[in-house]
């Protein structure tokens, strides 16, 4: 269902003749699309409360939802816009002023937790690999990411030991959310810690979605081995990254290794890359309850004729599987989607099946 159809459902349902009958309703509703973590539904019971509220109510929300005048999202997007100018200077302390608003306005509680959950499958996912005793409420937006954020520019400036605690806030918001991750184990990169980073990229790996976040996961754990001497280990984890998504700067760092050991290296045997996964206590591919959870997904919005969310997860699928009989329920619904390579490099005249869940959020 689109989310204006939503919407006019849930008009519909509002049989109630005071705002609290109303709300009762609509809690009730949100409730229902937050079990089967329909992101739309939620979202559009979150947006008709807000239209009934009164309007003490509403500058309350207002207050939860603004820094400074500005919507939280905004104010986001004006961190990322000094960022990408360069100017940390003034990019710093008001990314560290949105994660104050943050971790104060929307800390866990004794009974209820705040969860940054982006879409569907991370919902699904969350909740299938994360026990959970206290009640999960959905945070307004994606604040994994705005504090993320926080923590690049901590270690921008020359403060990795600061950025730490900052990134685990983050990846408490969202724990299948590999941003943050990536950039923790930025960290423990710079700091040389070989434990952190390789109990950090099992943790990662367990959620990672798409090849390209696994992708990375091998080239970090090929950067730390050769940090450590391990070459042979690192041209086996460099050797992996690419067969799951293409990177143009492994070749480089391939070279680099064969400089350091004076003499070409040959590409590595399957067993020989299998040994150095089983060395650090690592399995080659894409978890498996991932794909059971995408799977699952799919299986449910078809059932529900919910196409748009059903091929979604389908291509998440598709993307760690290359099963052809995915493909094929794929391209019945959709059979104008071009069809790419793992590193997003278009097969030309092919069909395009490719990942749209997020907006490559690992990146």
């Amino acid at each position: 269902m689109e989310y204006n159809e939503i919407l006019d459902s849930l008009r519909a349902k509002l049989t109630g003749e005071t705002y609290e009958e109303n709300a009762a309703i609509l809690r009730e509703e949100g409730l229902k699309y937050g079990k089967v973590g329909d992101y739309d539904g939620v979202k559009a019971v979150g947006e008709l409360m807000l239209e009934l509220m009164p309007e003490s109510e509403k500058e309350e929300i207002k207050r939860l939802t603004h820094l400074d005048g500005i919507r939280l999202d905004e104010y986001y997007k004006n961190i990322v816009k000094l960022i990408n100018e360069k100017n940390t200077i003034e990019a710093k302390p008001l990314a560290e002023k949105l994660y104050r608003k943050i971790t104060e306005e929307y800390r866990e509680g004794e009974t209820a937790k705040f969860v940054s959950l982006r879409n569907p499958f991370e919902d699904n996912l969350y909740q299938h690999l994360f026990e959970n005793t206290k009640t999960l409420n959905r945070a307004p937006f994606d604040f994994a990411t705005y504090i993320t954020a926080y923590g690049y520019l901590l270690v921008d400036s020359g403060s990795p030991l600061d950025a730490i605690p900052v990134l685990e806030k983050a990846i408490e918001y969202n724990p299948v959310d590999c941003g943050p991750k990536f950039e923790l184990a930025e960290v423990y990169k710079v700091l040389k810690n070989k434990a952190q980073l390789i109990k950090l990229t099992k943790e990662t790996l367990h959620v990672a979605s798409s090849p390209i976040a696994i992708a990375r996961c091998y080239a970090n754990m090929g950067y730390m081995c050769v940090d450590f001497g391990e070459l042979d280990d690192a041209v086996a984890f460099y050797t992996a990254s690419v067969m799951m998504a293409p990177n143009p700067a492994i070749p480089h760092e391939l070279r680099g290794i064969a400089q350091m050991k004076g003499k070409e290296i040959k590409q590595p045997t399957a067993d020989e890359i299998n040994e150095a996964f089983e060395k650090y206590g690592l399995e080659f591919g894409p978890d498996k309850e991932v794909i059971s959870v995408a799977a699952y997904l799919g299986s449910y919005y078809l059932n529900k004729k919910d196409i748009p969310n059903a091929l979604k997860a389908l291509k998440i699928v598709y993307n760690l599987t290359r099963d052809e009989e995915i493909k094929k329920i794929i391209l019945k619904y959709e059979p104008d989607a071009r069809q790419v390579m793992p590193d997003g490099t278009p097969v030309s005249g092919k069909p395009n099946i490719t990942r749209t869940v997020n907006n490559n959020p690992e990146e």
